[in-house]
């Protein structure tokens, strides 16, 4: 009999939630790309692949507001939670959104 043992989930320490300002954005490299980890007015964390699903532009350098962020380059709208586009912009791809934790004030990115 195989014992197949569950992978642990592989978490890394990215910084402070305080270093991030509210309704601001911190772009972190990987080696999978760069994600861009948002902060909304209400304290709120997300973090996305840092890519415009329209041309591939840095989110993390676009306006966030509410749970959103606006595409620097061409004013598309993406919902931070799901990385989906909003309103006439919804169904055109995606910025995929990258597991994130807070513990104890510090902000934890999973695989990417």
């Amino acid at each position: 009999m195989t014992l197949v043992l569950p992978i642990a989930e592989a978490w890394t320490d990215v910084g402070a939630v305080s270093d991030i300002p509210r309704r601001g954005s911190r772009r972190v490299p990987t080696p999978h790309g760069d994600v861009a980890i948002f902060r909304t007015g209400d304290g709120a964390v997300f973090a996305l692949k840092d890519r415009c699903p329209h041309k591939a532009g840095p989110v993390s350098q676009g306006i966030v507001h509410g749970r959103h962020v606006t595409c620097p380059l061409h004013g598309m709208v993406i919902d931070l939670s799901t990385g989906e586009p909003t309103g006439a912009d919804a169904g055109k791809g995606c910025a995929p959104p990258v597991p994130l934790k807070v513990e104890d004030g510090r902000i934890l990115l999973g695989r990417t």
